[in-house]
């Protein structure tokens, strides 16, 4: 079902492989990232259950037989599957009895609990996590540098373009989302608000049909979004929403709702980077806290361009949250994952890519260019400190900048990327 207007994915290749290697193939997200949009792209066939026409006709059709609406031409997309959750193990049965690859597309913008789904699914159906759309996709990174070819020590020096403060803002209030990135600012601004009350008012309930305390819920997503990019615990969760918004959440309450953000594609945590480091540093178990896109840290803040502009401190962790949502999505394309590092003697690096081979690079994230030098440092200091402790130490060292407008490697062997040129 090719759509001209189409705009490619990154996702697009790693979901064509899949198809070929699985029956069936379910593509995950947030909604409104372009699960749709792209599963379309590669099937011929589809069946939309949450379509309202009849009164709900699709759905009451998957309730009553799920089996019912499988037939159609393959790749046969099912959308939004996890509203009726037995569609699951219709599909891993149809597969098995067909014998064949790339039967099927399932969509979902929540993971359901498991409960009634007989069958994981192992071996029939292969799970992709789509996000939302990266600088490179959307238009707004030149892609001049590769970030599999910078993993493997390759970059040519290149003037990538002058940039400015406003784009980058511009940039993190706009979001990835597909449906914005044409809009003006003042009204793409308005979609992750919309998100987060969406979110509070309805799809909180929905997950499992428990009622929760709506104003609860708000003030611990205004928490995460005031700790976006740090290793805040759930305890230091807590205390945030006890002293600025005095009032207080049980710590059970607080790890049900995470869940429940999780389930929602809401937050992606960046984990803890645990390579098999000889050495007497240990190394902190704490994952780094994202929302799925800065956007919505942005809504939560109520962050316009002027207090952005006014507030570089706030600026930086979110133009971090940008650059790593855009590492996650690029190394994952090419079989690599994001992590971070931090220690317990407070030696950090931003993010971290392991690759399958067991490599690692090492990347520091700075907003400004007068900020390059101490993000070499940084990398250089804890390179070394692993290679004296007998451990790996990077295969790469980059600092992704923000206001930097050209690609090159230090005489100190530190490459430097700006994120605006960057693409997978």
């Amino acid at each position: 079902m090719k759509n001209e207007a189409y705009k490619h994915r990154i996702i697009d290749e790693t979901a064509e492989q899949y198809l070929n290697a699985f029956g069936a193939v379910c593509i995950e997200g947030p909604k409104w990232c372009g699960k749709t949009w792209t599963s379309r792209f590669h099937c011929n066939s589809e069946y939309l259950v949450g379509n309202p026409d009849n009164n709900f006709q699709n759905r009451q059709l998957a309730e009553m037989s799920p089996s019912i609406i499988l037939p159609g031409d393959v790749p046969r997309m099912i959308d939004e599957w996890q509203e009726v959750p037995p569609i699951w193990d219709a599909v891993r049965y149809e597969v098995d009895k067909r014998g064949a690859k790339g039967q099927f597309i399932l969509t979902g913008s929540s993971t359901p609990k498991m409960k009634g789904i007989l069958h994981s699914g192992a071996g029939r159906i292969g799970r992709l996590r789509m996000y939302t759309m990266s600088l490179y996709e959307a238009g707004r990174s030149s892609g001049k540098v590769s970030l599999k070819d910078l993993c493997d020590g390759k970059l040519e020096t290149a003037i990538t373009g002058e940039v400015d403060l406003y784009s980058l803002v511009d940039n993190i209030i706009r979001g990835g989302w597909p449906g914005n990135q044409d809009l003006p600012l003042k009204e793409a601004a308005l979609l992750p608000v919309e998100y987060m009350n969406a979110v509070v008012e309805d799809e909180v309930h929905r997950i499992d049909g428990i009622q929760r305390d709506k104003h609860k819920v708000m003030l611990l997503l205004r928490s995460l979004a005031r700790n976006e990019t740090t290793t805040a615990t759930n305890k230091l969760l807590k205390n945030d929403v006890k002293s600025v918004d005095d009032e207080d959440i049980d710590i059970n309450t607080i790890a049900t709702y995470l869940d429940i953000f999780d389930r929602l594609f809401l937050t992606e945590n960046q984990e803890p980077f645990s390579s098999n480091i000889r050495s007497s540093v240990r190394v902190k178990q704490a994952e780094k806290r994202h929302f799925t896109d800065p956007s919505l840290a942005c809504a939560l803040l109520r962050a316009t361009p002027e207090r952005l502009m006014g507030d570089l401190n706030t600026f930086s962790f979110l133009f971090e949250a940008l650059c790593e949502r855009d590492l996650r999505i690029y190394a994952e394309s090419f079989g690599a994952r994001l992590y971070h590092f931090q220690d317990y003697a407070n030696r950090e690096i931003d993010a971290v890519i392991e690759l399958d081979n067991g490599d690692w690079c090492a990347f520091e994230i700075k907003l400004g260019a007068n900020k390059i030098d101490e993000g070499a440092e940084n990398l250089n200091k804890i390179k070394t400190k692993l290679m004296n402790d007998g451990g790996k130490p990077p295969r790469v060292c980059c600092v992704i900048c923000g206001l930097t407008n050209a690609a090159y490697q230090r005489e100190d062997g530190v490459f430097v990327v700006p994120i605006t040129a960057l693409k997978n």
